[in-house]
């Protein structure tokens, strides 16, 4: 097929939240690793859709949030990059509001037709210049954005997880792409009594939620529009299973809290082995140990993939491209050990790129190679990688990018 019926894209999701706790050390140095990635594989249409923009405490961080849209937009690498759309959830006063998301869009001169779906009119507007919606963004028409309803954690503070949502007609293809948070895992010790955990079936519930909408959304049409839906997911592995593996031949050792008498802590170690910890377990402590790193970063973690289940429940309704990435969460922030794992969870696929059947139709997958891939593999990134998905679209596809349908979702 013909160059000028395909459109290069570039999706990027990146939890950026620790680069903002340490910025002067890290924010351009990320910054540089994104554009480095572009520069590589030249797309056309950029999509990174961050999330925890700002880090822990929004409040201090907004200058450093303005470099870093600064520092973008102002790019060598993406100078010829004519049309940007940026929206930013910064209303931290906002709390029943507020979800510290952040899409940044870039289209190159080359694209031909470039619109942005109105939420409001419910009509295409055409994308020209540069515009960049921070602060609150409520009223911006030209996106959509929910922070999930308290009731969908009863059991767990109310956080800022959400979703962000824009619609687009690039060069004739018409297509959703939506930002995601997701609940993560409060507690190991939690986490690990049985899968799927408390924390899974949060996640579970949410993300029914979104798809829901995306379906019921489109009364108008006659079809769901196709879809990538990208962002931190917080998927976790079976972690009761993976305990279990890893502790097959050891003997657990509760330790209570002086507090509250609750266990803290579960050390287990091997008896016949004088007494060895192989692995322990607290609130925010998962550590393997001497062998921590060389079991779940060797080999891309791949002994580990059995456990990532998470999106079992939804494989009929999200398709994904193999993953051949090591675990994306939780990496060091230490910029000398950004091959390594802080011990403070399981190492997971946190971070994905998934999307309908449909939206996988709109990908030329024969004539140019898909790559789903992390950015940064070897350099300190922050505890989250970003992951990226870089292919080629078939152009003038409509809204008709094969049967998508959410019917049925479990």
């Amino acid at each position: 097929m013909a160059a000028n019926h395909l459109t290069p894209v570039l999706l990027v999701t990146a939890n950026v939240g620790s680069i903002f706790e340490q910025p002067d050390r890290m924010l351009a140095f990320w910054v540089a690793e994104f554009l480095k990635t572009v520069k590589m594989l030249q797309p056309k249409f950029v999509a990174l859709h961050c999330q925890e923009v700002g880090g822990k405490t929004y409040e201090g961080s907004v200058k450093h949030v303005e470099d870093f849209v600064r520092m973008l937009m102002a790019s060598e690498e993406l100078k010829s990059f004519d049309r940007m759309r940026v929206y930013l959830d910064e209303d931290y006063t906002n709390s029943e509001r507020f979800t510290a998301l952040g899409n940044f869009y870039f289209i190159h001169e080359t694209i031909r037709t470039a619109q942005i779906w109105d939420f409001k009119t419910k009509a295409f507007l055409p994308c020209q210049g540069k515009e960049v919606h921070t602060g609150n963004i409520e009223e911006v028409s030209s996106k959509e954005k929910t922070k999930f309803p308290a009731e969908f954690f009863p059991e767990f503070k109310w956080s800022r997880k959400g979703y962000l949502r824009t619609r687009w007609n690039i060069n004739g293809t018409i297509f959703d792409l939506v930002n995601i948070h997701l609940l993560h895992d409060a507690s190991n010790l939690l986490a690990i009594e049985s899968f799927p955990s408390v924390y899974s079936d949060y996640r579970h519930r949410a993300l029914k939620h979104v798809l829901e909408r995306l379906k019921n959304d489109d009364e108008d049409w006659d079809i769901v529009v196709p879809f990538y839906i990208f962002g931190d997911f917080n998927f976790r592995v079976d972690t009761h299973s993976v305990v279990k593996r890893l502790t097959a031949k050891t003997v657990p050792l509760h330790i209570q809290s002086n507090k509250n008498g609750e266990v803290s802590k579960i050390i287990y170690t091997e008896q016949a082995n004088e007494n060895r910890v192989i692995l322990t377990v607290g609130k925010k402590e998962f550590n393997h140990h001497d062998q921590h790193d060389g079991l779940f970063y060797s080999n891309s973690g791949k002994w580990l993939k059995e456990y990532d289940k998470e999106l079992n429940p939804f494989r009929d309704h999200l398709q994904e491209f193999p993953v051949e990435f090591a675990p994306s969460y939780p990496y060091s922030e230490d910029t000398n050990s950004a091959t390594f794992y802080m011990k403070t969870r399981c190492p997971a696929w946190c971070d994905r790129i998934l999307m309908s059947s449909g939206a996988k139709s709109l990908i030329a997958q024969n004539e140019h190679n898909v790559q789903y891939n992390v950015i940064g593999q070897d350099m300190c990134m922050g505890d989250h990688k970003p992951v990226y998905l870089s292919f080629w679209m078939h152009t003038d596809q409509g809204k008709n990018g094969g049967s998508d349908t959410c019917f049925g979702i479990l």
